[in-house]
């Protein structure tokens, strides 16, 4: 089977869309998914300026990414199941304009308090498309067609981080950091104009009041195979976010880098993104779900050894070496997101906000290691990658044996 055929037919929906179409939907989903890296990636050839701007230290300037990816991981949380209740439109359009407008004042801000609070309000507003976005998948899609469909969302979500850092470091050469975040703000007048034409998607909506209804948490929760599978693939989160945070301090403070050279080499590695979910529906047609996902623990913790012994050496060799750790984080994205929402029928707003503040919870803990500063960054990120690869490689063996699990050994 070719990845042709795995893609054939994507573009077919159980809810069809009158103004967007099959293909606009996808395009849609993606820069729904996409709201994580476009509202950190963009700015990260600016950390460095912005800790000058300011005259703060530099664990000031994470908190503006530390305290976004908490707050994004709570917002999703309320709106997830709020969009089982009162469907996935509303929600979108509420949430997307208070993105858009705290971008606005992000931009604006006199103060690093200021901009920490209004990133804060951005990260609220963005949770809304995280926690809907994946729920609208679930809706729209059944089956191999739904793996397929995350597959191709989530290859093409990748596209945004490997281009978002160049796009900063190019918009600094014609503007200050504010400007980084008008960009923000337009990208959000965009997808809020897709959420207008948006046609939902919702086909029973939960009854109960509010407190009823984000209850339903608890109840997705519950199910023992859904969070087992939570608890395993968010951890990957940890390795992808702590090398994004620490990687415009890597090239241009340990490698002496310009920002424009980080943004190449940051591209370069997100660009293992890309084809992780590709290599994967390529792999699924002849392996099964569970050996792919075993593999791609094992490259992640030899991957994290070539970085902790050798990636010292240059940009290049660090590259290199955590090239296969990014390609295998993306890949295992996948069957992984497939085989937790099939986990639990109903509630597709509830898991898919879980799934979202999770990873955005374990992106935001290997944020805040690397922002310790515990000695040599590249060989941090080396250990991470080898500490999680093992830790969730135990994980994924010792619970794949339990029987509550369904469809992990199918292809």
């Amino acid at each position: 089977m070719s990845l042709k055929n795995d893609f054939s037919n994507i573009g077919d929906a159980t809810v069809k869309q009158k103004y967007l179409g099959n293909t606009g939907l996808i395009v849609f989903l993606t820069l729904l998914s996409a709201f994580v890296p476009l509202s950190t990636d963009l700015y990260l050839p600016a950390l460095p300026t912005m800790t000058i701007y300011f005259h703060v230290p530099e664990y000031q300037i994470n908190l503006t990414l530390i305290l976004f990816f908490i707050f994004f991981s709570l917002a999703t949380l309320i709106w997830g199941p709020l969009s089982d209740k009162y469907g996935r439109r509303p929600i979108l359009l509420i949430g997307l304009a208070g993105y858009t407008i705290a971008s606005i004042l992000c931009a604006d801000s006199s103060s690093v308090y200021q901009l920490i609070l209004f990133r804060v309000m951005q990260a609220m507003g963005g949770g809304a498309a995280s926690a809907v976005a994946m729920a609208i998948v679930k809706d729209v899609y059944q089956g191999r067609k739904r793996e397929s469909i995350l597959a191709l969302v989530q290859s093409m979500i990748v596209i945004s981080p490997a281009l978002a850092p160049v796009v900063g470091a190019l918009l600094l050469n014609f503007t200050s950091w504010r400007g980084v975040f008008v960009a923000q703000a337009i990208i959000g007048v965009i997808v809020v104009i897709g959420s207008v034409a948006f046609g939902e998607t919702l086909k029973s909506r939960n009854s109960g009041n509010i407190m009823q209804t984000i209850g339903r948490l608890a109840v997705v929760l519950k199910n023992r195979g859904f969070t087992a599978l939570l608890i395993i693939f968010s951890l990957v989160s940890i390795t992808i976010l702590a090398f994004v945070s620490s990687s415009s301090y890597i090239y241009q403070d340990t490698f002496r880098l310009s920002s424009q050279v980080y943004s190449y080499f940051f591209a370069f590695n997100a660009a293992g993104l890309l084809i992780g979910p590709l290599i994967y529906m390529k792999l699924s047609a002849r392996f099964s779900r569970f050996s792919i996902i075993n593999a791609c623990f094992t490259v992640m913790i030899l991957s994290g050894l070539l970085v902790f012994l050798m990636g010292r050496s240059g940009p290049w060799v660090f590259a290199m070496s955590l090239l296969p750790a990014t390609i295998v984080a993306s890949c295992v994205r996948p069957p992984g997101t497939f085989l937790m929402l099939d986990q639990h029928k109903g509630d597709s707003g509830s898991a898919s906000s879980l799934i979202s503040s999770f990873q955005t919870v374990m992106g935001s803990i290997g944020i805040m290691i690397v922002s310790l500063n515990p000695g040599n960054r590249v060989q941090v990120v080396g250990v991470i990658n080898i500490i999680i690869g093992l830790l969730c490689v135990v994980l994924w063996l010792t619970v794949t044996k339990r029987p509550f699990l369904s469809k992990v050994r199918e292809p």
